[in-house]
C-alpha cells in the first residue's frame, strides 16, 4: 500500500496485477475502506488480466480526513434540497470523482474501466458523466441513480445504519456485525467469527465514523443523475442483489434503464455485500464487460 497526492488530496491506494493489463479502478462505498474489496477478489480480477487499482476515498481508511469542514446537519441539508436551494454539503460526489481521476493521473492511466459498489457506484457514475472519454466501461454494483422516485431503504436497514456510533473497539465490532446481519446477503450469510474478524481488521486499520456523515451529505447533495445518465453511451454492467434492503433492487433496475445498452445482473440471495461465494460469477461478469469494451 502507498500514498499519493491526487486532486490535492492524500490518497491511500494499492494495486494488483501488471501495469500492462487492462486498468480497473475499484471504488468503495459509504464509510468503507479499500480493504472491503478483499484481496482474494482483487487477485481474481488481476488473474483475468486486469491492473486492479483500489483506494480509500477521502474521509475514510488511511486517506486524508476532512474534519476541518465540520459535521453536516443532515436535516438542514434535506430542508435545503426540498426548497430547491444549494445543499451546502462539505464536498460533493463530483469532488470524490475528481479524486479518483487524480489518482489515475498520478499513476499515468489516461483512461480506465471503473467499478463502484454502493456510494462507489455513484462516484463512478459521476466520473463517467464528467469525463466519459476517460471511462472505458462502467460497472455499478448495489448502487442507484439518485432518482427520488425509487423506494427507500427498508425500515430495518435505516434503523441499523443510523444506530449510535461506537465509542470503543468492542462496540464498533459488535455494531458492524449487527449491521451486517441486517443488510447482508440472506442467501450467503457470513459466519459470526468471520464477520467479527473483518470488523476488527477494519477498526484496527482506521476508525473514523465522522467521515461517514460528510460522505452521506455528498450523496444527498448530488441529486438525481438519471436524466444525465440517459445521455451516456458507454459499455456498462449493473449488478444488484435481489434481497438488498439498503439500496433496493429497483435502484439497479433504474441504473440499467438509464444506461442504454447496459447489462443487468440481478443476483438471488444477495443483499448489500459481496459474499465470497459470489466472487467467481461477479468477476466473470466484470471480465466479460471489460474484454468486450
Amino acid at each position: 500500500m502507498a500514498q499519493i497526492t491526487a486532486n490535492g488530496v492524500t490518497i491511500e491506494y494499492d494495486t494488483f496485477g501488471s501495469e500492462s493489463s487492462r486498468p480497473l479502478l475499484m471504488v468503495m462505498g459509504l464509510g468503507a475502506q479499500m480493504i472491503h474489496w478483499r484481496d482474494g477478489f482483487c487477485e481474481m480480477l488481476a488473474d483475468r488480466d486486469h491492473f486492479v487499482i483500489r483506494f480509500d476515498n477521502r474521509d475514510s481508511g488511511l486517506s486524508e480526513k476532512f474534519g476541518h469542514l465540520g459535521v453536516p446537519d443532515m436535516g438542514e441539508i434535506a430542508e435545503r434540497l426540498i426548497a430547491g436551494e444549494p445543499a451546502g454539503a462539505p464536498y460533493s460526489l463530483d469532488d470524490m470523482a475528481a479524486d479518483a481521476f487524480g489518482l489515475l493521473d498520478e499513476l499515468a492511466v489516461e483512461a480506465a474501466h471503473v467499478c463502484g459498489a454502493s456510494m462507489g457506484g455513484m462516484i463512478v457514475q459521476a466520473m463517467a458523466l464528467a469525463a466519459p472519454h476517460r471511462v472505458h466501461s462502467l460497472t455499478s454494483i448495489m448502487s442507484s441513480t439518485g432518482n427520488p422516485e425509487l423506494p427507500p431503504s427498508t425500515d430495518e436497514a435505516i434503523t441499523a445504519m443510523l444506530s449510535p456510533a461506537a465509542t470503543n473497539r468492542e462496540e464498533a465490532i459488535e455494531r458492524t456485525v449487527r449491521v451486517g446481519k441486517v443488510i447482508g446477503s440472506p442467501g450467503y450469510p457470513t459466519p459470526d467469527e468471520e464477520a467479527r474478524a473483518k470488523a476488527a481488521e477494519g477498526y484496527d486499520r482506521a476508525f473514523y465514523p465522522e467521515g461517514v456523515a460528510r460522505q452521506m451529505a455528498a450523496i444527498a447533495a448530488h441529486g438525481n443523475r438519471r436524466p444525465a445518465l440517459e445521455e451516456l453511451a458507454l459499455p456498462a454492467l449493473v449488478i444488484h442483489g435481489a434481497e438488498d434492503p439498503l439500496v433496493r433492487v429497483e435502484g439497479g433496475h433504474d441504473t440499467h434503464q438509464a444506461l442504454k445498452g447496459s447489462r443487468l445482473k440481478v443476483v438471488e440471495g444477495m443483499g448489500h455485500d459481496l459474499p465470497e461465494a459470489l466472487w467467481p460469477e461477479i468477476v466473470e461478469a466484470i471480465d466479460s464487460l471489460t474484454r468486450s469494451a
